[in-house]
């Protein structure tokens, strides 16, 4: 295109967006862009790299426990209109279309919280037992599904088989990998850092080249559950880095990817081509983590 071309509007990135994330395209196109770049001599194998993580939040709503369930009824039910309306007749009436007709906006303190609870459990219990009379109760999309997962997460029957409600006293919660935060996208997950860092979402690793005779260029992208901890990314960057011969002689991190288990590879794997991973502290907690800027391991890449 010429220089001022307009180029195509910013309404359908959106488009694009979604076109990347089918089918591993994102990785396909970043692998195409590193071959040219390496074959410029712009990315090379055994230079030095850095990686940092961001969080990223999801597209829904943030939602308390009892929100959530009240959400995930008319979700599944939308759902179930849609492909089989007629399922819904004779369960579906007045008081049902007074109770989620309309968008749930539950304060974070509503009034009658235990009836509420009570109400919104036994209607899901009453929807999930229908679609399984029916027989169509695995037959259908992800609310239906999500819907199942957040009862058996929230509920549960007591020995007299009345539904209750799990709270933190019985042990009964889900830890915060598995918990479903949004009936519209149950890969989301509740996460939190140091004392004021919370959201709902992901987390992006972003590396990049970082040697002082060349350019700086991302190398790899990884996205994981907010609740995957940096360490736990650290191996399948690597395992990419290699795959795409950009293997780094020294890597950059912060403390979070550090791991007692790369202290120490194992002796059959020390013959292979090393990686020096250096933690430094980042620019926002340098005064407490002062120490780790002096830390270093060298591991083999099997390890990672």
């Amino acid at each position: 295109m010429e220089l001022d071309d307009p180029g195509f509007h910013d309404s359908v990135l959106s488009d694009f967006r979604e076109r990347f994330a089918q089918g591993d395209r994102a990785n396909r196109r970043l692998d195409l862009a590193l071959a040219r770049l390496k074959d410029t001599r712009l990315v090379r194998e055994r230079g030095t790299q850095r990686t940092d993580s961001t969080h990223v939040l999801a597209a829904v709503r943030d939602l308390t426990r009892l929100q959530l369930i009240t959400e995930a009824v008319p979700a599944a039910l939308e759902e179930i209109a849609g492909t089989a309306p007629h399922l819904l007749a004779g369960l579906v009436g007045d008081e049902w279309g007074r109770r989620y007709g309309r968008p749930v906006r539950l304060g974070k303190n509503p009034t009658r919280p235990k009836s509420r609870i009570n109400t919104t459990g036994d209607d899901a219990l009453r929807l999930l037992e229908h679609l399984r009379g029916h027989g169509a109760g695995r037959a259908f999309g992800p609310r239906v599904q999500a819907l199942r997962q957040i009862m058996v997460q929230n509920h549960y029957r007591d020995a007299a088989g009345r539904l209750r409600w799990r709270t933190d006293d019985d042990g009964g919660l889900p830890p915060w990998s598995r918990a479903i935060v949004s009936p519209y996208d149950t890969s989301a997950r509740y996460a939190r850092r140091g004392q004021t860092t919370r959201w709902k979402g992901f987390v992006a690793h972003l590396t990049e080249t970082c040697a002082p005779d060349c350019a700086n260029v991302i190398t790899d992208v990884a996205t994981t559950p907010a609740t995957t901890y940096d360490a736990q990314a650290l191996p399948g960057i690597h395992t990419r880095l290699g795959r795409r011969g950009l293997l780094p002689a020294e890597h950059l991190v912060d403390g979070g990817y550090t791991s007692l288990v790369h202290l120490d590879p194992p002796k059959s794997n020390r013959s292979r081509s090393p990686v020096r991973c250096r933690a430094t502290p980042p620019a926002s907690t340098a005064g407490t983590k002062a120490s780790a800027g002096t830390t270093s391991t060298s591991t083999s890449t099997a390890d990672r």
